[in-house]
């Protein structure tokens, strides 16, 4: 199964969840898209952890291939296997990029890294599924800090996650330490997607 490149908010209406988690897609219309979006339906248990592993799987942009590897490489960890997924996810050079405010979504930075706008430890990286690990440095490249979304993403950002310490002088962001589980998508319960794998 390919990448979603679809309409990102009739996915978070469908999914009655916001996988920008900005909430703005759900503000105006709280219900699914479509003639028949306002009926509401019983979900099965099945249908629900479906749901929910089909919004950490939108919220991150990752396909059903990369996403299943994932969750095995989680089981192999120690410690619980649903919140490991969930750190292993958030350690995506693409979603790092995303929360250090060099891009406003995480289409966007994947789509910087890409290109190679993006350096890690000061070498080029163009794999936005790579995984960064505590204590790597993300900057961007020289050349490129002058890009109009760069500049922009940066301008509005009002906060970023405890574990990653920004530099504003050398532009630069730390990925200090693995998040805290209280730290990433709150809304989440990520015992669901484990349910659903383990069957």
């Amino acid at each position: 199964m390919s990448r979603f490149t679809g309409s990102t908010w009739k996915q978070s209406r469908r999914l009655s969840y916001s996988v920008s988690e900005t909430g703005k897609e759900l503000n105006k219309r709280p219900y699914a898209p479509g003639q028949h979006g306002q009926r509401r339906k019983k979900v099965s248990e099945y249908g629900g952890q479906l749901q929910e592993k089909q919004r950490v799987r939108f919220t991150y942009g990752v396909n059903e291939k990369q996403f299943r590897k994932t969750f095995n490489e989680a089981k192999k960890m120690q410690g619980k296997q649903g919140e490991n997924f969930l750190f292993l996810l958030e350690s995506r050079l693409d979603n790092l990029v995303y929360r250090a405010g060099f891009a406003r979504t995480r289409q966007q930075a994947r789509q910087l890294v890409n290109h190679g706008h993006i350096l890690l430890d000061g070498g080029k990286a163009t794999i936005p599924s790579m995984r960064v690990k505590p204590g790597q440095v993300i900057s961007i490249k020289e050349k490129s800090k002058d890009l109009v979304i760069i500049k922009e993403s940066l301008e509005a950002v009002v906060s970023r996650q405890e574990y990653i310490a920004f530099n504003e002088d050398l532009v630069t962001a730390t990925y200090t330490r693995l998040p805290e589980r209280n730290e990433i998508l709150p809304e989440i319960k990520e015992n669901l997607i484990v349910e659903l794998y383990n069957k």
